[in-house]
C-alpha cells in the first residue's frame, strides 16, 4: 500500500485529521527535538494543510502557504515525517507534493522556507538555496532558503 496524499485548507479538515497533524507536529517538534515552543502559532488557519496517509494514519505533514503569510514569497514550513516511516524517503515525496501543491493552488514558483540548519542537504536536493546566515528559532539553528 502506498502513502495517500491529500491537500486541505484549514476549515476543510476534520477533528480528527486536525489532532493527527497536531499530534504528530508535537511528536516530532517538541518532544523528539526536545524544545518547548508554541506550535499553534496562528498560522494553520490561514495554510493548505498537505498531508500522507498511510495505513489510515497520517504519517507526514507540511503547511502550504500564499505569499505575504509567512514571507514574501510563498512558503512551506512544518515539515515533518513520523519517525517510524523515515526509513521509507517519504520526506522526498513530501516536498515534492509541497512544492506541486505551491504551483498548483497559488500560481506560485518562487518558494521561501525557514529551514533547520541539519537538514540544508535535504532542501537544496529540492532546488533551494541557502539565502541567509545561521539564526537561532527556539535555540535550533536555522538558516533561510529560497527556491526559484
Amino acid at each position: 500500500m502506498a502513502i495517500q496524499w491529500k491537500i486541505k485548507p484549514f476549515e476543510a479538515l476534520s477533528v480528527n485529521e486536525l489532532y493527527d497533524l497536531l499530534k504528530l507536529r508535537s511528536e516530532i517538534f517538541v518532544v523528539e527535538q526536545n524544545c518547548v515552543y508554541l506550535d499553534l502559532d496562528g498560522k494553520d488557519k490561514f495554510a493548505l494543510h498537505l498531508f500522507g496517509e498511510f495505513e489510515g494514519k497520517i504519517v507526514a505533514h507540511a503547511r502550504l502557504f500564499k505569499a505575504g503569510i509567512s514571507f514574501d514569497n510563498a512558503s512551506i514550513g512544518r515539515v515533518v515525517v513520523d519517525v517510524n516511516y523515515r526509513d521509507r524517503k517519504w520526506g522526498h515525496d513530501l516536498m515534492r507534493e509541497a512544492i506541486a501543491g505551491i504551483a498548483k493552488n497559488y500560481d506560485e514558483v518562487k518558494i521561501t522556507i525557514g529551514a533547520q540548519l541539519y537538514l540544508k542537504k535535504f532542501y537544496e536536493s529540492h532546488g533551494f538555496v541557502q539565502s541567509s546566515e545561521m539564526y537561532l528559532e527556539d535555540d535550533i539553528p536555522h538558516i533561510e532558503m529560497k527556491r526559484n
